[in-house]
């Protein structure tokens, strides 16, 4: 009997491989779907059959029309109920969603279609096209009137209407369609960056070497040292502003920083390390300008609110964290402000969840890898908010099983910085943190003690909080009264009135180094500056430090020794004034505006100076 049926559904295939009436053919489809299905016997072949020979009938004729496709595809609907469509198929689907998003057949055929794919246990993997199918699906459903109520009325089908999903492989499934179809939206941009094919060059065949466009010319400028102190050195790569234009995307990567502490202690220096080293916190990985074409902008809107729409039931969360825990998107994705900005969405409902197995999905997946917790601090990569998202996650961590010691010790050792920066902000979060590092002694060293202190003093509830730390510990007292620190640095991102609230909070009589760089001081933060008596390094690296602070600080700093202004915007102005300034032995102009002349008279009139940095300048 299968081989009658199979001997039957050859012959179709036979009559089917010249058609020369559309009509006849149409006709023999219907004949052959409905032998398959009234056939007795229980064997897919006899299903899959006359899919695949429907498969390929249309990739051998391209030129149908809109009427033709349409009539096809409700011809073979009954064997979709049941069976997975061949690769081809799944081709001439995709075909038929981009043309015709508002056809009636997308809803009526394809809707159970792509249920059954999302219910059942799918490698995409191996069948790529079953998942660019439901993704041109789901974008058709997006081009509706109603847009995304429609795709969201098609999630909760889903779902379905109880509190939990009866189908385990639905959310997979879903988030494997969303990060492809998020993937797609940038991979333009990565494919022109290291010249490989695209996917969709791969499927219609590779492009010859010849044929490929050139490599994009990146330029890699040079590395700016950091003359900080005569004890620590930073070491920098940075990448000047550069354009990469396509006809689906266009992108500026405006700057990319990594600052990496490396003391340099002399030997036999016992001394304790710098707040430069134990502080200094790196400012954002990569800052772009990211402009998507408008078909890749929709794709792209329509498959984050799907992550969204994920993320609002309460039985997909955990799955849905753990899924996402690895950052499954490429980095030029989480370098895209409207990317991070709507995902955000996403993260804040992992931070808001009670329970441990989602909100500690936020931190990193291993060792040495940045997780959700680390891309949305103050100076991540997807930071937007001066850190309000961070100070949350870290409310809720500290509320479960992390309120722990060793919490508290990847937080000193990692995030300082930002904490201290949100503290002194007043976040109510950030100052029983900094509370916890004194009361558990998990700061060593003294300067940072004091700058811990300086900066819970430096707000009401700091204050408050930081006196009841203090009658419980009688340490800190004494540690208080020995003086300020002599070192000092203000974390990535701070502003003139952050250094202003913190200066004001406590006595830095001692104060002997002070590092700004990497913050947003001006120029308006030298009257300030000018009350420390006591400073003799000062490390304004890559703010926008400018030639009124400098002239201030001429006239009243003259026991400055080592000073940095790489990558400020002084000018010859500012510089000439620090001809006054004759303890200067350090001097780092490195990317200034610096001119020769100015340089030559500086040598002339600064005995003492013995380190000078002036690459890419006009004196170089």
């Amino acid at each position: 009997m299968a081989g009658v049926a199979q001997k039957k559904i050859y012959k179709y295939k036979k009559v089917l491989s010249n058609p020369s009436r559309w009509e006849v053919v149409l006709k023999e489809i219907r004949t052959l779907v409905d032998m398959a299905l009234t056939s007795p016997l229980q064997d897919d072949s006899i299903n899959q059959a006359p899919l695949e020979i429907v498969s390929k009938l249309l990739s051998e004729n391209t030129n149908l029309t809109t009427q033709e496709h349409e009539n096809i595809i409700v011809a073979i609907a009954p064997l979709l109920e049941n069976n997975h469509p061949p690769p081809d198929l799944c081709e001439f689907f995709c075909k038929h969603c981009r043309e015709r998003p508002r056809s009636m057949v997308v809803i009526e055929v394809f809707t159970p279609v792509v249920q059954r794919i999302l219910k059942h246990n799918m490698d995409f993997g191996k069948c790529p096209r079953l998942r660019l199918f439901t993704q041109e699906y789901i974008l058709a459903l997006n081009e509706l009137n109603a847009g995304m109520e429609v795709v969201k009325k098609f999630i909760q089908s889903m779902h379905g209407p109880t509190g939990h999903c009866p189908h385990p492989r639905v959310l997979p499934n879903l988030v494997a369609v969303c990060l492809a179809a998020i993937y797609s939206c940038y991979e333009e941009f990565i494919n022109s960056r290291d010249n490989s094919p695209s996917l969709k060059e791969i499927r219609n065949g590779c492009q010859q070497p010849c044929d490929r466009k050139p490599t994009l010319p990146l330029r890699l400028l040079h590395p700016s040292p950091d003359l900080v102190s005569q004890e620590a050195t930073l070491s920098e790569a940075r990448l000047k502003s550069v354009v990469v234009a396509s006809s689906e995307i266009h992108v500026e990567v405006e700057r990319t920083s990594t600052a990496t502490p490396a003391p340099a202690a002399s030997a036999g220096d016992d001394s304790e390390p710098s707040l430069i080293d134990c502080l200094m916190v790196s400012p954002a990985c990569s800052t772009m300008s990211i402009e998507l074409g408008p078909q890749a902008d929709r794709t792209l809107a329509c498959h984050v609110e799907i992550l969204k729409l994920l993320s609002d039931y309460d039985d997909w969360r955990p799955s849905l964290a753990s899924l996402l825990q690895p950052i499954p998107f490429p980095k030029e994705a989480l370098a895209h402000e409207k990317f991070t900005k709507e995902l955000k969405y996403v993260i804040q409902r992992f931070a808001e969840d009670p329970r441990q197995e989602v909100h500690s999905c936020l931190l990193s997946v291993r060792a040495g890898k940045d997780g959700w917790f680390q891309l949305y601090s103050p100076g991540g990569v997807a930071c937007d908010d001066d850190g309000e998202l961070f100070a949350s996650m870290v409310h809720i961590l500290m509320g479960s099983c992390y309120k722990t010691k060793k919490f508290l010790l990847s937080l000193a050792e990692n995030k300082l910085g930002p904490c201290m920066l949100l503290a002194l902000r007043g976040n109510q979060t950030m100052v029983e943190i900094l509370c916890l590092m004194l009361e558990y002694n998990i700061i060593d060293n003294n300067d940072t003690q004091l700058q811990i202190i300086s900066t819970l003093e430096s707000t009401e509830v700091g204050k408050r909080m930081y006196e009841q730390l203090c009658d419980r510990q009688r340490e800190l007292k004494e540690l208080q009264r020995k003086g300020g620190p002599t070192r000092l640095t203000l974390p990535s991102k701070s502003t003139d009135a952050d250094l202003a609230r913190l200066l004001s909070s406590g006595s830095f009589g001692n104060l002997e180094n002070l590092s700004l760089a990497f913050t947003n001081v001006t120029s308006a933060c030298a009257e300030h500056l000018i009350k420390l008596p006591s400073l003799k390094q000062l490390n304004l690296w890559s703010t926008q430090f400018g030639d009124a602070g400098l002239r201030l600080l001429s006239e009243h700093l003259t026991m400055l020794q080592v000073l940095n202004l790489c990558e400020t915007p002084v000018t010859d102005a500012g510089l000439l004034a620090l001809s006054s300034m004759k303890s200067l032995c350090s001097l780092n102009m490195n990317s200034t505006k610096l001119s020769a002349d100015t340089y030559e008279d500086l040598k002339a009139k600064l005995p003492n100076l013995k380190e000078v940095d002036v690459r890419y300048t006009e004196a170089w």
